[in-house]
C-alpha cells in the first residue's frame, strides 16, 4: 500500500532516488554547499533554469524539469537566439529539483569546483500545449525520440528551442532556436548577470577570494569578455610589430567637454607590450627593449593568456602612490619603490585590428579582458569634468592630464589634436648639443646646451646649468664624453649672448635627451630658467621638438 501511494505521489520517493544516484555519487555533501536530492514540491508548472558554471572550462548548464528532477546538458558555447546557430549540448547527470535555486561556490576539490550563478529562469512547455500533464509526456517522448522540442518564458531566453541527438554518441545532442517572433542575431550573452542576484561570475569569486584562485578569476574575466565581444568591425590581421605609439598635443588649459575623456599623465616611460604565446615584447617609443630592464612587468604580462598589444606607461611609485621617475630610472639597479605598468590603450586582440575603433570601446574591452595583476593596472579616466580633474591632479602633484577625444582612433607614430596634454608645470625636452666648463666648487661640467629639431635641423632653445646633483653631474658626464666631436651641431653657430657671453662650448653629437622645467619662451624661442630634471634616455633625439601650447582648440 506504501509503495502504491509513493508510485501515486509527484515526487515518487524510490525512482527518483534512483535517478539521482550518479550525482549523489558524484559529491560529498557536507564539502559542497550543492543541495541533497529530495522531493519535489507539487506545482502548475514545469520550470527551466540556465546555470553559468566556471570549472575546469566555463559553460552553461541547460536544466529542464522532467519527472522530478531537473534534465540537464552542458553547453560549451551557451545558448543562442540566433536560429542560424547550433550548439554542441553534452547531456549529464540528473539534477535535483532544489538544485534551481543553487548560486555560489563550489569548493576546489569537490567535482564541479568554481563558480556558479544562475544565468537565466522561467517556465517551459511543448510547442503543443501548456497543460502540465500533457506538456510532460510529450517532453518525454521527445526526449526518448532524441528531439525534445519546448518553449521557454525566462528573463532571457524565450521561444522555441529543440535539443536533438547526434550520431556522435548517446550524450551528444544540438541545441537550436526556431525561427519564430523572438529569434535575434544578437549576442544574448553579453548579459552576464544573474537574474536571481544580478551578480556575475567573477563577482561570485571576488567574494570568496580564500577559496577562489586569482587565475581562475582571471579565466572568467576573459572568457566573458569574449562572450560579449563584437568585433565585427575590426578586421583580422596579423600582429603588428615594433609600434610607434600616438601623441599627445600640448595645449595650454584643461577644458570641459562631454565627447572627452581625461587621464592622468604618468611620470614615467611611455611602453607598448606585445603579448603572444607567453612571449612578451615591451619596449619604448624609440623601440629600444626594455625586456631586461623591467623584468616583473615581462613577467606578469607573460602569465596573460591572450593575444594583444597594449600601450601604457611603466612608473614607480612611492608610498604616497606618487610617480618618481628619479626611483624609476634607478629602478634597475636599486629596486626600490613599487613598479607598476598603467595600460590605457588596447591596439590589437586576439587576430583583430582595433586601432580603428573608437577609444571608448578599446578601453572598455581593456577593461574587461586585463586580467588582476599587481604590477599591471588599467589607467582610468574620468567622462566631460576636465577641469576639475586637472585640478586634483595638480593639487597631488602629479605631471598633468591626457585628454582624448571618446572616438578617436589609434593614429600610430602621430600627433594629434584628438589627444591633448595639459601639462601642471612647463616642462620641455631638450637635446644635449654640448657643455661649458665646470666654474668655482662645481666639477664635471657648467651648463648644458640645448636644442630641437625643426624642420630637420637642429636648433638652440637654451641652456640649463642647475637643478644637478653631485651625482647626476659625474653620471651625465660619463655618459657625454664618449659623444665629444669638433663641429657644433647647430645648423648656424650663434656668436650672441644666448651661447653664455662667448664660454667656449664642448660640442657633442646630438645623441642626449634631458628634460628641463622652465617659466615660458622668449620672442626669439628660447627657453627662461631652464632648470634639469632628468635624462630621458626613452627618448630619441630626432623626436625632440620645441612644444609650445597651441591653445585649447578642439579640431
Amino acid at each position: 500500500m506504501v509503495a502504491l501511494f509513493r508510485a501515486a505521489t509527484w515526487g515518487r520517493p524510490y525512482k527518483l532516488s534512483m535517478k539521482l544516484k550518479e550525482y549523489k555519487s558524484k559529491r560529498k555533501f557536507e564539502r559542497t554547499p550543492e543541495p541533497e536530492p529530495g522531493s519535489r514540491r507539487k506545482g502548475d508548472h514545469l520550470i527551466f533554469v540556465v546555470h553559468k558554471h566556471a570549472a575546469r572550462a566555463l559553460h552553461y548548464d541547460l536544466r529542464l524539469e522532467m519527472e522530478g528532477v531537473l534534465k540537464s546538458w552542458a553547453v560549451p558555447k551557451g545558448p543562442s537566439m540566433d536560429p542560424s546557430l547550433r550548439r554542441l549540448a553534452v547531456m549529464v547527470e540528473d539534477h535535483p529539483f532544489d538544485y534551481r535555486d543553487f548560486e555560489g561556490i563550489i569548493p576546489e576539490g569537490n567535482y564541479g569546483a568554481g563558480s556558479v550563478i544562475i544565468w537565466d529562469r522561467g517556465m517551459y512547455h511543448h510547442p503543443l500545449t501548456e497543460d502540465l500533464k500533457e506538456s510532460e509526456k510529450l517532453l518525454l517522448d521527445g526526449l526518448k525520440k532524441g528531439d525534445l522540442k519546448f518553449v521557454l518564458e525566462g528573463e532571457k531566453l524565450q521561444g522555441e528551442f529543440a535539443l536533438v541527438k547526434t550520431r556522435m554518441g548517446e550524450k551528444s545532442w544540438l541545441l537550436l532556436k526556431k525561427k519564430d517572433r523572438y529569434a535575434v542575431n544578437g549576442d544574448i550573452l553579453s548579459e552576464n548577470r544573474s537574474v536571481l542576484s544580478g551578480k556575475t561570475l567573477e563577482d561570485i569569486s571576488n567574494a570568496n577570494l580564500v577559496k577562489s584562485s586569482g587565475q581562475k578569476i582571471n579565466r572568467i574575466r576573459l572568457r566573458e569578455a569574449m562572450e560579449s565581444l563584437d568585433l565585427n568591425d575590426a578586421p583580422v590581421t596579423p600582429m603588428p610589430h615594433n609600434i610607434k605609439p600616438m601623441l599627445a598635443t600640448l595645449v595650454k588649459e584643461p577644458l570641459d567637454n562631454p565627447d572627452w575623456i581625461f587621464e592622468v599623465k604618468w611620470d614615467g616611460y611611455r611602453a607598448v607590450a606585445e603579448i603572444r604565446d607567453g612571449n612578451v615584447s615591451l619596449y619604448s617609443r624609440n623601440q629600444i627593449s626594455l625586456n631586461q630592464k623591467f623584468v616583473p612587468i615581462v613577467e606578469a604580462l607573460r602569465n596573460f593568456r591572450f593575444e594583444a598589444v597594449l600601450d601604457g606607461e611603466i612608473v614607480v611609485v612611492d608610498d604616497q602612490g606618487r610617480p618618481d621617475f628619479q626611483m624609476l630610472q634607478n629602478y634597475h639597479k636599486s629596486g626600490g619603490g613599487r613598479l607598476l605598468y598603467y595600460v590605457f590603450d588596447l591596439l590589437y586582440f586576439q587576430g583583430h585590428d582595433l586601432t580603428n575603433l573608437p577609444l571608448i570601446r578599446r578601453k572598455e574591452l581593456l577593461k574587461n579582458i586585463l586580467p588582476s595583476s599587481p604590477k599591471i593596472k588599467f589607467s582610468d579616466h574620468i567622462s566631460k569634468e576636465g577641469v576639475l580633474f586637472f585640478s586634483v591632479v595638480k593639487g597631488k602633484g602629479l605631471e598633468g592630464v591626457i585628454a582624448k577625444h571618446s572616438q578617436s582612433i589609434y593614429r600610430m607614430g602621430r600627433r594629434s589634436r584628438q589627444w591633448l596634454k595639459v601639462k601642471t608645470r612647463l616642462t620641455q625636452e631638450g637635446v644635449i648639443a654640448g657643455f661649458t666648463k665646470p666654474k668655482g666648487m662645481r666639477k664635471h661640467f657648467g651648463s648644458l646646451v640645448l636644442g630641437a629639431f625643426e624642420g630637420g635641423e637642429l636648433v638652440y632653445i637654451g641652456h640649463s646649468g642647475g637643478g644637478f646633483s653631485m651625482e647626476q653631474l659625474k653620471e651625465i658626464r660619463e655618459k657625454m664624453d664618449p659623444l665629444v666631436q669638433k663641429n657644433c651641431p647647430f645648423k648656424v653657430e650663434s656668436r650672441s649672448p644666448a651661447w653664455l657671453d662667448g664660454s667656449p662650448i664642448t660640442w657633442l653629437k646630438p645623441k642626449l635627451v634631458c628634460e628641463v622645467a622652465f617659466h615660458g619662451w622668449t620672442e626669439e624661442c628660447i627657453m627662461r630658467q631652464p632648470v634639469f630634471l632628468r635624462l630621458r634616455e626613452d627618448k630619441a633625439a630626432h623626436e625632440v621638438v620645441r612644444e609650445k601650447p597651441g591653445g585649447n582648440r578642439i579640431s
